[in-house]
C-alpha cells in the first residue's frame, strides 16, 4: 500500500476538523450533564474489577 499523498492528508484532516466542529454542541452538553451528575464510582469500579479478575483467572489457566 502506497503512503498517502499529501493531498490526502491535508484533505483527512479537514474532515477530522469538520467532524470536530459539527459534534461539538453535543459534547459540550454532555461535559455540562456530566459536571451536574452525581459521582457514582462503585458503579463503574465493581464490573470493571470482576472484568480485570476474570481476565487474569484466563491469563492463569493458559
Amino acid at each position: 500500500m502506497d503512503p498517502m499523498a499529501t493531498w490526502e492528508k491535508l484533505l483527512l484532516g479537514a474532515g477530522v476538523l469538520l467532524v470536530l466542529f459539527w459534534m461539538w454542541p453535543g459534547v459540550k452538553a454532555t461535559l455540562e450533564q456530566s459536571r451536574q451528575a452525581e459521582k457514582d464510582w462503585k458503579g463503574l469500579m465493581l464490573p470493571l474489577g470482576a472484568v480485570i479478575l476474570f481476565v487474569i483467572l484466563l491469563i492463569s489457566m493458559a
